[in-house]
C-alpha cells in the first residue's frame, strides 16, 4: 500500500512537465511559480483540456440519427470503458457495475448517501470525523432526517488516518450506510481500504460501503475490485482533468436501489438529463496519458497494467519528494529539522499520499501562505472552516499550512520551497 520513494528519471520527468499547462508560471500573473497546491485541484494535462474544447464547440447531442450524434455517443461509451480500466472494476466482468457522473464529486457523495438512507431499512449511519464534509455532513443530514442513529468513529490524531480497528469498535449488526475516507484532505495519509471494508463487514456483511477516493484518485491505482466497496467517487478536476463534473462507480448492489429516475427511461437508468461527451473525452485522454507514462515501466501492452505502472511510478516519486519535503538533504533543511516546525502526523513519507501539513510557531497559517506567495511559491492554508474546522479541532490546532505535491513536481520545487520557509523564518 505504502510507495517506496524513487524520483522519476529526469528525461521523463521534463517530458511529462511540458504535457502539462502553466507547469511553472501563473497565468494570471505572468511571473514563475511553483505550484503545491494540488491538494485544491490539479494541473491540466494539455490534450484534455484540447479535447474538451473540440468536443465542447460541437452543437449536436446524443440520441440523433447523425453521424455527429453517433459520435458522441461513441465518445461517452469510450469514456466509460477507460473509466473502467482506471477504476479496476473491469477485472468484475459482466458485474462490472456502472459508472455513472454528476455536477461534483460532493453532490455525487451527498445523492449516493441520500438514496441508500431513503431506501433502506432502520439502522445506522456510519462515518468518521476524518471525512470530508462531502460525505460527513450528508451523513449528518440524512441520518436526521430518516431518523437514523449517527456513528461517529474518531480518527487517530497521532496518525492522521483511519483504522480498521477503529470501525470494527463501533460498527454494529445493523449498520446500513458506511462512509469512508481514502486519503484525508488534510492530513495526506491514505487508509487501508481493504482492511476497513473486512472490518465493517465482518459485523455487518449487509452495510453499503460508499468511499469518498477524491483525494487518493491522483495519487495511487485504484481497485474496487479489491476493495470490497459499493461505490466509489472522485473528481477529475483533481486528476489532471476538467473542473465541474464527479465521477462515481457503483457495483450492482447500489444500481438496483430504488433512486430518482426519469420514469420515461429505464428504472436501472441513474443518468439525469444530457451528459458531457467532453468530459468524458477529456477523461479518456488522461488514461491515454496515464498509459503512455505506464509504458515507461512495463511492456505490457493492457491499458490496465500500464495504468497501475504508471500509479506505482507515480506514487514512488511523490514519496521521494514529501520524504525530501520532511527530512530535507544536503542542500536544504528540512521540515522536521525546526523546532518551531510542528507537522500534522507523523514525521515520516510512510503513508503520505503527496501532501504535508504544518504549522510554523509565531506566525498564523494564512499569514504564512502569504510569505510563501512572496517566494513564487502557491501552497493553501486549511482554517477552521466548514471544510476543515471538525478535523483541525480534533488535532488541536485553529490552522496548518498544507504543502501538496504531484508527479509532476520536481525536488528542485522542494528545495526552493525549504530555502523560503529558512528565509521566512528569519
Amino acid at each position: 500500500m505504502h510507495a517506496s520513494p524513487c524520483f522519476l528519471p529526469a528525461a521523463l520527468l521534463s517530458d511529462i512537465r511540458a504535457r502539462f499547462h502553466h507547469i511553472d508560471r501563473c497565468p494570471i500573473t505572468d511571473e514563475p511559480r511553483i505550484f503545491f497546491e494540488n491538494g485544491g485541484g490539479s494541473l491540466k494535462l494539455k490534450s484534455a483540456i484540447a479535447v474538451s474544447a473540440e468536443v465542447s464547440a460541437l452543437p449536436d447531442q446524443e440520441g440523433r440519427n447523425n453521424p455527429a450524434s453517433a459520435y458522441l455517443t461513441r465518445l461517452i461509451e469510450q469514456g466509460r470503458d477507460d473509466l473502467h480500466q482506471l477504476l479496476g472494476s473491469c477485472a468484475l466482468g459482466p458485474s462490472r457495475g456502472q459508472v455513472i457522473s454528476g455536477e461534483t464529486g460532493t453532490r455525487l457523495l451527498y445523492r449516493l448517501i441520500r438514496t441508500l438512507a431513503l431506501a433502506l431499512p432502520p439502522g445506522p449511519i456510519m462515518g468518521s470525523t476524518l471525512e470530508h464534509p462531502a460525505s460527513l455532513d450528508a451523513a449528518r443530514q440524512w441520518a436526521t432526517r430518516t431518523g437514523r442513529r449517527l456513528i461517529e468513529v474518531p480518527f487517530e490524531s497521532s496518525t492522521g488516518t483511519m483504522l480498521a480497528a477503529h470501525y470494527s469498535a463501533a460498527v454494529t449488526v445493523d449498520t446500513r450506510i458506511a462512509t469512508v475516507i481514502h486519503t484525508s484532505m488534510l492530513t495526506g495519509f491514505v487508509a487501508d481500504l481493504p482492511a476497513i471494508c473486512a472490518a465493517i463487514r465482518a459485523v455487518a456483511p449487509a452495510c453499503f460501503i460508499v468511499v469518498d477516493g477524491i483525494q487518493h484518485a491522483p495519487h495511487g491505482a485504484l481497485d474496487v475490485a479489491a476493495y470490497g466497496v459499493d461505490a466509489y467517487v472522485f473528481s477529475p478536476y483533481k486528476a489532471f482533468s476538467r473542473l465541474s463534473l464527479g465521477f462515481a462507480w457503483i457495483n450492482d448492489r447500489i444500481h438496483a436501489i430504488p433512486h430518482e429516475h426519469m420514469l420515461g427511461k429505464p428504472g436501472a437508468d441513474w443518468e439525469l438529463g444530457s451528459r458531457d461527451p467532453a468530459f468524458y473525452a477529456a477523461q479518456s485522454e488522461v488514461i491515454n496519458y496515464l498509459c503512455w507514462l505506464g509504458r515507461h515501466f512495463t511492456t505490457s501492452s493492457e491499458r490496465r497494467a500500464q495504468i497501475i505502472a504508471a500509479s506505482e511510478a507515480m506514487a514512488a516519486h511523490e514519496a521521494a519528494l514529501v520524504q525530501l519535503l520532511i527530512d530535507g538533504d544536503a542542500q536544504a533543511r528540512g521540515l522536521s529539522a525546526y523546532d518551531d516546525v510542528t507537522l500534522v502526523g507523523p514525521p515520516s513519507a510512510m503513508g503520505r499520499e503527496g501532501l504535508v501539513s504544518f504549522t510554523l510557531k509565531g506566525i498564523a497559517s494564512p499569514i504564512l501562505v502569504g510569505e510563501f506567495a512572496r517566494h513564487g511559491i502557491r501552497v493553501h492554508a486549511r482554517v477552521s472552516d466548514g471544510y476543515s474546522g471538525h478535523i483541525l479541532g480534533a488535532l488541536g490546532l485553529s490552522d496548518c499550512v498544507r504543502v501538496s505535491v504531484s508527479h509532476y513536481n520536481d525536488a528542485q520545487e522542494v528545495r526552493q520551497f525549504l530555502w523560503a520557509l529558512a528565509q521566512i523564518r528569519t
